[in-house]
């Protein structure tokens, strides 16, 4: 596909969603409360906000760049911008990552897919707190797993084959505000718990006698986990954006949406 031909994001909006789809999930809704209860509560969060702010956001808009003047995926990029060196490795490792990245979520997605089979058909109701956990038997079934999978992927590729605008951009706009109504409705839940107030409590206030260099490594590794650093994504998303297309403004509203869903998710998990 020539640079004339390449589709482009047909809204700001639809840029900003896109990009926050890509940075949000499990690193923040999973991964960003374990590393936070492990470290010290909120003085991980401040030391986050540090790696996001100093190194995050400037890789990210770096990614940005890249693409959009390129114009090709993560893969191209790197070659035509430095030919004939070896920088074209970095674009081909992002999309190694990817891949393996892929592996595993897409396992996890089928997960979720399988709940959400079973909270619609009711099956959760009478179920007492034993056995209300099926994943056990889920799990060791030998077709259930690969069959949520398959459907994963088939969704996936549905939406991928029908384009940047009318595919990736419109999902986003019906996905991620979906997942921001669920989250608040599961925050709701959460803090009106009996004893919700010792679990925000453990969130809010940092601990720093926890905080040695293993911290700094583990903020580090979130904020690039989080933000979907170096994988590839970002930097192929941008070689759709418009020329028009502010890049700081984007990654510091990718960065904004990031953070608090993650900080959203310490409010569900901890009370």
């Amino acid at each position: 596909m020539t640079k004339k031909e390449r589709g482009n994001f047909g809204s700001k909006l639809g840029v900003i969603l896109a990009s926050a789809g890509s940075a949000v999930g499990l690193g923040n809704i999973w991964r960003f409360p374990y590393e936070t209860g492990n470290h010290g509560g909120a003085a991980f969060i401040l030391i986050y906000l540090g790696c996001i702010l100093l190194l995050g956001l400037p890789i990210m808009i770096a990614e940005f760049l890249i693409g959009r003047h390129s114009q090709a995926n993560t893969a191209r990029a790197y070659q035509i911008l430095a030919p004939g060196t070896q920088w074209r490795w970095v674009g081909r490792m992002g999309v190694l990552a990817g891949f393996l990245i892929l592996g595993y979520y897409s396992v996890v997605a089928g997960w979720t897919l399988e709940y959400i089979f079973e909270a619609v058909s009711n099956s959760f109701a009478g179920k007492t707190p034993a056995e209300f956990s099926s994943f056990q038997s889920f799990s060791s079934n030998p077709w259930r797993p690969a069959l949520w999978l398959t459907l994963f992927l088939l969704a996936t590729h549905f939406i991928i084959v029908k384009g940047v605008e009318k595919g990736i951009e419109k999902s986003s706009k019906i996905m991620m505000p979906t997942l921001f109504i669920i989250i608040l409705i599961l925050v709701g839940c959460s803090v009106t718990l009996p004893g919700a107030g010792k679990g925000i409590e453990f969130l809010l206030k940092p601990d720093f006698s926890k905080v040695d260099g293993n911290v700094f490594l583990g903020a580090m590794g979130q904020a690039f986990f989080s933000l979907s650093l170096g994988m590839g994504c970002l930097c192929t998303y941008a070689s759709y954006f418009s020329k028009n297309t502010n890049l700081t403004r984007t990654a510091f509203s990718v960065g904004i949406i990031d953070t608090f869903v993650a900080v959203l998710a310490g409010f569900i998990i901890f009370p």
